[in-house]
């Protein structure tokens, strides 16, 4: 959906990709400030939404998951939606999403969001016009209830451009482990290109307000795009360490005389790193 994000006519794009190194030690240096951050909002009681939306492939589940790798899973939780059941579709369209908005002392992270109407249901024609106009009227004000509220809002466009797309594309076709990444649908954005860059324009006229902007990820450098999207977002919010009580490790008492049971009487997994080591190679299975 990026108006701008054609291969050779990118606007503002960063050069070069960030060197691996410098990228580790700057990551581990984030990641240590969400850690702060997390614990300043449990602390204070704040409630904090990240959405992420951009084209398919445009890295969005990476930053995540960088995102999350240190935080604790009962404070930050991330929330990907499936397609709405037959009663989700009768509801306020909204409604879905506001049951998983975050309590007090929670981060919930939003990967795809309410955005979905004016992204791929807009484009594939899964809302209906009447719904999509509807959509772009609510969405500003729903947003600003929830910033009213006292929610801390955050929404980051992921932009690729379309050479770096399919090249993912292509790669997750030919790797095992990330073809459930790809599907049909993922496929056909490639032939809707421009459909997809006309929406987002029309979206971000809509619903970049003051109260809850946009904030735009180039995204065709994968390490440039979650440093600086985590830069950006620890910059965003007022956060500041919480002293934690200093933990002091116990000695270990004195024996009691406690055996374990002879190792034959459980069930153990087979020992697969054993054949590994020795160069068997295991059988498949």
């Amino acid at each position: 959906m990026d108006g701008d994000a054609k291969a050779g006519g990118r606007a503002g794009a960063p050069g070069g990709r960030l060197p691996r190194k410098a990228y580790e030690r700057e990551l581990f240096r984030l990641q240590t400030e969400l850690v702060k951050l997390q614990e300043w909002v449990r602390a204070e009681g704040a409630r904090l939404v990240v959405v992420f939306e951009g084209r398919d492939a445009a890295g969005k589940g990476g930053v995540i998951k960088r995102v999350t790798e240190h935080l604790n899973p009962r404070v930050a939780r991330t929330v990907a939606l499936p397609v709405p059941t037959d009663r989700e579709r009768g509801q306020w369209y909204f409604q879905r999403y506001v049951e998983h908005l975050p309590t007090a002392g929670e981060i919930v992270l939003f990967d795809r969001s309410w955005y979905n109407r004016a992204g791929v249901e807009r484009v594939m024609g899964f809302c209906t016009e009447q719904e999509y106009r509807r959509f772009l009227r609510q969405c500003p004000v729903f947003e600003r209830l929830l910033t009213e509220d006292g929610i801390l809002l955050r929404k980051y466009w992921f932009s690729v451009s379309d050479a770096v797309q399919e090249q993912r594309f292509r790669s997750r076709l030919e790797d095992p482990t990330r073809r459930w990444k790809l599907s049909a649908m993922d496929l056909e954005s490639i032939t809707r290109w421009e459909a997809y860059s006309r929406a987002k324009d029309e979206m971000f006229v809509h619903t970049d307000i003051a109260e809850a902007p946009w904030y735009v990820v180039e995204s065709d450098d994968k390490r440039s795009a979650r440093i600086n999207m985590i830069a950006h977002l620890l910059s965003s919010v007022p956060y500041r360490e919480v002293p934690r009580p200093e933990l002091t490790l116990p000695p270990r008492p004195p024996s009691t005389g406690y055996r374990r049971p002879p190792r034959d009487e459980q069930t153990h997994v087979p020992d697969h790193a054993a054949s590994l080591a020795s160069g068997t190679p295991p059988e498949a299975g």
